[in-house]
């Protein structure tokens, strides 16, 4: 015979009661060491952008990953997906992993090849059920804060193989509330003529290892700077998050209250009750 719910105890409402003012009191504290941590990142997000902004120069803008086309991207590619290590930090890594797959399967729709590399626990475990075959490298646990020699060792990782073209697919930072999927291409510069290289001396002219160097420094650069975006987009996720807990765990909390209110008057109003009738029986008996 199955059991039927009833209303809750006052003891049930007690003990939730306690465990949402624990929730809350985490929360809280989580949201104000998120709010410490983003002032962090946004100062060497700041001291960055101007590297990030001359490796732009060279490699082209970024792109906002929903309005992206594919039609211009080379036949062999390798795609950088920036993730976190850690949760709770709202859809950064959900919409970032939605944008991925849309990409693949343009890619796949156009014929072109492609493989991953993933930063962040986060996005092997979102990742790995629909790409394991295509995922090269997985990268987690990595030291915070990011380094610069963190991104040289990544791009060094990229160049171990021949690819036409590498894509950084990060979280740029937009302000406290807005982080926008977005992307960043970097193809190898072999062509001493290249539009990107004008205004620019080599000496001496047509070495072959000055844009071999300059490639690895660009695309450590840009990985570094997209490194830097992603985390600080990632805090201030997180923030909002934990402001958004805390404020529904405070409502609750405030619900429960009500409730176990109205649970111990109606206890006391059945008590009252039963003397009164009690004492009304034993003045009949009389």
């Amino acid at each position: 015979m199955l059991g039927v719910r009833g209303m809750a105890t006052e003891r049930q409402l007690k003990d939730r009661m306690i465990g949402t003012a624990n929730i809350h009191k985490i929360t809280k504290s989580m949201k104000m060491v998120s709010a410490a941590k983003l002032r962090g990142d946004q100062q060497r997000l700041v001291a960055a952008t101007p590297f990030g902004r001359w490796a732009g120069q060279l490699t082209g803008p970024k792109q906002n990953l929903e309005e992206l086309d594919v039609s211009h991207f080379p036949a062999h590619n390798l795609l950088v997906c920036c993730y976190t290590d850690k949760g709770l930090c709202g859809g950064v890594n959900t919409i970032l992993s939605r944008m991925v797959r849309n990409l693949c399967a343009s890619l796949d729709a156009q014929g072109k090849t492609y493989e991953l590399v993933v930063y962040g626990d986060k996005g092997r475990s979102q990742l790995q059920r629909l790409f394991s075959e295509k995922i090269s490298r997985s990268i987690m646990n990595r030291n915070v804060p990011y380094t610069f020699d963190l991104a040289c060792g990544l791009a060094q990782d990229c160049l171990n193989e021949d690819y036409e073209g590498v894509h950084v697919l990060y979280n740029s930072f937009k302000s406290a509330i807005e982080y926008v999927p977005s992307i960043k291409s970097i193809t190898p510069m072999l062509d001493n003529n290249a539009d990107a290289l004008n205004g620019y001396a080599m000496i001496p002219k047509k070495h072959p290892e000055i844009l071999l160097n300059l490639y690895e420094y660009t695309l450590a650069t840009q990985i570094y700077h997209s490194l830097l975006e992603n985390a600080t987009s990632e805090q201030s996720s997180r923030m909002s998050a934990m402001e958004n807990a805390s404020k529904n765990a405070k409502e609750m909390i405030e619900k429960l209250t009500l409730q176990y209110n109205r649970a111990r008057q109606a206890r006391i109003t059945t008590e009252l009750i039963e003397i009164i009738s009690g004492a009304s029986a034993l003045e009949e008996a009389k």
